[in-house]
């Protein structure tokens, strides 16, 4: 069978900046959820696409090109305030962050904000206070979520290699904090971290034992 694509979602033009907002890190047993909000520059580099889809060299250019022709926010919320709130309520605040961080930069209002998935932190955080529209694959058809999709995730791996220096033992360099199986058995060897997510499964099981 042929492989399909997301449609594009047609969009009406909206008056103000249009941010982006994408997060990374929702999955990893270890390392804090990250989120990153852009407005694209009048000249945005191209072949924006999904982070996941890219290379790690081709993340890295890009980045480096978005950061020197956009605007760009990026909010970080760590594993003891993920196991506090829920890595959902974790999520919505780390978006909230980056669009603050990024809307402290702008000159004139907001017109939209648009976030990867099915729903936004509005009416979800109580510090959200801007038009928001959910796409549902946005990280791969829409280019200033894409953005936001690659600030993030580059974002965030540079904290996990930073981490893994402290924490040899969990290949947090390689597996940004996923629970691969070389994670899980240096979980089991080891035990947790202050960087593991106590809330979750396999790391309140050992908590357990």
């Amino acid at each position: 069978m042929p492989e399909t694509r997301p449609r594009a979602t047609k969009i009406a033009r909206v008056s103000g900046h249009v941010i982006g907002v994408d997060e990374a890190g929702r999955g990893p047993l270890a390392g804090p959820v990250v989120a990153a909000a852009v407005v694209l520059g009048r000249r945005p580099p191209e072949g924006l696409a999904d982070s996941k889809k890219l290379s790690a060299k081709r993340r890295a250019v890009l980045e480096e090109q978005i950061k020197a022709s956009c605007r760009w926010g990026v909010g970080v919320v760590d594993p003891a305030e993920i196991d506090r709130l829920n890595i959902f309520g974790a999520t919505m605040l780390a978006m909230t962050l980056a669009v603050q961080e990024l809307v402290a930069q702008l000159q004139g209002d907001v017109g939209e904000v648009r976030v990867d998935g099915n729903l936004t932190p509005h009416g979800r955080h109580a510090d959200w206070c801007w038009p928001a529209r959910p796409i549902v694959g946005g990280d791969a058809i829409e280019p200033c979520i894409s953005a936001a999709s690659i600030i993030a995730k580059e974002h965030r791996d540079r904290m996990m290699r930073a981490a893994a220096e402290l924490h040899p033992h969990y290949g947090w360099e390689r597996n940004a904090g996923y629970g691969t199986a070389q994670h899980l058995a240096a979980l089991r060897t080891h035990g947790p971290t202050p960087l593991h997510r106590r809330s979750f499964a396999p790391v309140a099981q050992l908590l357990l034992l």
